[in-house]
């Protein structure tokens, strides 16, 4: 066990399994929902070997781990033996009391996005890369799209993308603590041929609107939250001797017709509106939103409001077949965390050690994954960070004005997925874009560190 002596640790200074409500985990953050804060004893935590920092706000301290997060994840809850369905009620009633400020509400929405995204990550990004793949086959190979090696390819990409609504029920559920094989029962009920995209249905002579659920993302959460409080229903009027048994059935007859009569149609619209409003928003004003959301986006990820923001990114690519926001800021500002990073290790020319660890930290952040850079060697030295915003205005500028577009949605952003700006039909212009913002970002943000760096030399203190 690779985190068993940081698990017992970390447990040991969140005042014990007892006083744990929750535990999930995102791309690098071990999340841990906490009942009393002042249990909580961050100082310790940051100290512990292997945790490169925390972040306590809200009921949650977000443990900061790194890519091996789910290792870590899957670790502590060995070690903890926490079991979610006894303190099921104790955090219903924590919750209620929870003082209700805007923050409050910023932060429920990113933890419940992390939650219900962040788990369907690796899937996405093999369905994403496997489609890039067949497109580069079909169009610089000679495979024909006919051929069975790219009906194979196009099978997974699909089974990634089509089914979202099956794997978004099924986290929905579980982060409502509900049984998630119903969560994802609903999914799979919108996009079965029998219902998604069909003419003509009627549910007891009542019409249903047509509706293509495939790779939709709004229905079946607003179908999941119906659920919760139709299982809670039947939970309180159901006897027990027959609960398990008429439960899922009663809550499934209830659900599922007022999700495709009602939900459906309605998160079908919001999403077209989302849409819209992206399209406008990018048409009008992207080379001005751009550089400006580009360099925000580190303190977003700071906050969790990326989390908040992912669905636009899903409804951008599922409506559109783009996203020209989430994915192309994230990819810009990844870069320009990752070059700061690796100036501020080449500054280090004394402290091998040290410069080995932060350079470590930087390619970690230009592959995507930024934590261990910001927190790790970039928030210590706020000066260096100037660096980080001109790299990612100066080639968020770019972005803006030439409209790069993230042709897959997906996750951590950086060198490594590359080709999630490669556009489907083969032409090569979007992905030379993203090389080149990608470039500017690097060059100009390790320049202006290094700069500011040789200006201010006690912004890298070597023993």
């Amino acid at each position: 066990m690779k985190y068993k002596l940081l698990s017992e640790q970390v447990l040991k200074n969140v005042g014990g399994v007892e006083n744990i409500s929750h535990i999930e985990h995102c791309a690098t953050r071990l999340r841990i929902h906490y009942k009393n804060k002042d249990k909580i004893n961050e100082d310790a935590i940051k100290e512990i070997e292997g945790v490169v920092g925390t972040i306590n706000k809200g009921d949650q301290i977000q443990v900061i781990i790194g890519p091996d997060v789910h290792v870590a994840y899957n670790d502590f809850l060995e070690v903890s033996k926490f079991n979610e369905v006894i303190v099921k009620e104790e955090v219903k009633s924590t919750e209620e009391k929870s003082e209700k400020k805007i923050m409050h509400y910023v932060n429920a929405v990113g933890n419940f996005s992390a939650a219900v995204f962040m788990p369907i990550v690796p899937a996405l990004i093999t369905g994403g890369l496997i489609l890039v793949i067949r497109n580069l086959l079909i169009n610089y190979f000679g495979v024909s799209m006919e051929s069975g090696t790219a009906e194979v390819l196009t099978g997974i990409f699909t089974a990634a993308f089509m089914y979202i609504p099956v794997y978004l029920g099924y986290t929905t559920a579980k982060r409502l603590k509900m049984e998630p094989i119903m969560g994802a029962l609903l999914g799979a009920f919108i996009v079965s041929p029998a219902i998604s995209g069909v003419e003509g249905l009627d549910f007891l002579g009542i019409a249903i609107p047509t509706v293509d659920y495939g790779s939709s993302i709004l229905p079946v959460i607003m179908g999941v939250f119906l659920m919760y409080y139709v299982d809670k229903l039947f939970t309180k009027i159901l006897p027990e001797a027959i609960r398990y048994f008429l439960k899922p059935l009663l809550t499934m007859i209830v659900v599922a017709p007022i999700t495709i009569i009602v939900l459906g149609p309605i998160g079908t619209q919001l999403s077209g509106a989302v849409a819209n409003g992206i399209v406008w928003l990018m048409d009008t004003a992207g080379f001005i939103a751009m550089p400006i959301l580009s360099a925000l986006y580190p303190y977003m990820v700071m906050l969790g409001i990326d989390k908040a923001i992912t669905p636009i990114g899903f409804q951008s690519v599922a409506t559109l077949g783009y996203d020209p926001i989430t994915v192309v800021m994230g990819f810009i500002s990844n870069l320009s965390v990752g070059a700061t990073a690796l100036a501020v290790a080449f500054a280090m020319k004394k402290d091998k050690g040290k410069r080995g660890v932060t350079a470590s930290a930087a390619i970690t952040g230009i592959c995507g994954v930024t934590e261990p850079a910001f927190y790790g060697a970039l928030v210590m030295r706020p000066k260096v960070l100037i660096g980080t915003a001109a790299g990612a205005v100066s080639a968020g500028l770019i972005a803006g004005i030439f409209g790069l577009k993230s042709y897959v949605m997906g996750f951590c952003p950086g060198i490594l997925t590359i080709l999630f700006f490669l556009n489907p039909d083969g032409t090569m212009t979007n992905l030379i874009v993203a090389l080149v913002v990608g470039i500017v970002a690097v060059v100009v943000a390790f320049t202006v560190t290094t700069i500011i760096i040789k200006k201010d030399k006690t912004l890298v203190v070597e023993q």
